[in-house]
């Protein structure tokens, strides 16, 4: 692995992908995150839920396709941006110095440009969905931008993070079922509350660096509590769910469909280090397989209803 790049971060996942990528491009593929899939995963779950509760996942199949390409892009244009606003700040922290604006790999004048390709990229994807829908996603963008400046003036900057990173339910839904609908805002308030558990323990790698510079965050509020809050939020996720599953089939059986969630959400919590960063880490990539759980349970509820 000699030829691996000094500037990956050392929560990257596929770092041989990036080394075997020509020298000019990592610094690009390290700033949209490609060496972390997780990121795009879970960003892109809510969408495919919206989507499957809707009923549409088998009819629709190939808009779960368009709304992965837009997850993979948007995420990128996001982490790009994040670091652009951010780019004084992860100089300070041990884990995110080395990330390419922070390091100097790459200038502050390639990294607005790559911002451009990735939202380009998402324009496409906005065209394959309906009127509302489009609307709707485009109501997102306030929240993006201000969300890198939350950690300043929040200690629960994750709660911020969830409204954003879930936005994709409302759409995902709407772009099957063009009209309002309870469940879908409760699938949307569960989702929110599902973001703030899991990043509060990717938060644990980072709490000593975040208190050293005066970032804030719901780990650092918890403090000795973390376990307890994520479960609580874990819960309120599983409950909002329910409800969601309720309106549509009013049924103790269709929530049987959530407890393979709540099992794994279970495992994460009763198991959780909180002083272990490697732990943290792992239990944090673990929701990309929650998510593909509650996708199956949304799939079983959309179509039967």
């Amino acid at each position: 692995m000699s030829n691996q790049p000094d500037q990956i971060v050392p929560d990257s996942e596929h770092k041989g992908i990036i080394g075997l990528l020509p020298a000019a491009a990592r610094p690009f593929a390290l700033l949209a995150r490609f060496d972390r899939p997780i990121g795009w995963w879970l960003l892109y779950w809510p969408c495919a839920w919206g989507i499957a509760l809707a009923g549409g996942a088998i009819e629709r199949w190939d808009l779960l396709l368009w709304l992965l390409l837009g997850s993979i892009a948007m995420r990128g244009a996001g982490c790009v941006y994040n670091d652009i606003v951010d780019r004084d700040l992860d100089r300070k922290v041990e884990r995110t110095r080395s990330r390419p604006l922070a390091s100097g790999a790459t200038s502050l004048k390639a990294a607005w440009i790559w911002l451009g390709i990735l939202c380009l990229t998402g324009l496409l994807v906005w065209l394959q969905i309906n009127g509302i829908a489009k609307l709707v996603a485009l109501g997102s963008l306030a929240l993006v931008a201000a969300y890198p400046f939350m950690k300043r003036i929040t200690w629960w900057p994750q709660a911020w993070l969830g409204l954003v990173f879930c936005w994709g339910a409302l759409v995902g839904w709407l772009a099957i079922a063009p009209e309002f609908h309870w469940a879908m805002v409760f699938l949307y308030a569960g989702s929110i509350f599902w973001v703030i558990g899991y990043d509060t323990i990717y938060a644990l790698q980072d709490r000593e660096d975040d208190a050293l510079v005066g970032i804030r965050s719901s780990a650092l509020r918890l403090g000795d509590n973390v376990r307890f809050g994520v479960l609580l939020f874990y819960l309120i996720a599983l409950t909002s769910w329910a409800a969601a599953f309720w309106i549509l089939r009013p049924q103790w059986l269709g929530l049987v469909a959530l407890v393979p969630v709540g099992l794994h959400f279970l495992w994460q919590v009763t198991t959780l280090k909180g002083s272990d960063g490697d732990d943290a880490l792992a239990k944090f990539r673990s929701n990309r397989f929650a998510g593909f759980l509650m996708f199956l349970a949304c799939l079983v509820i959309g179509q039967a209803g």
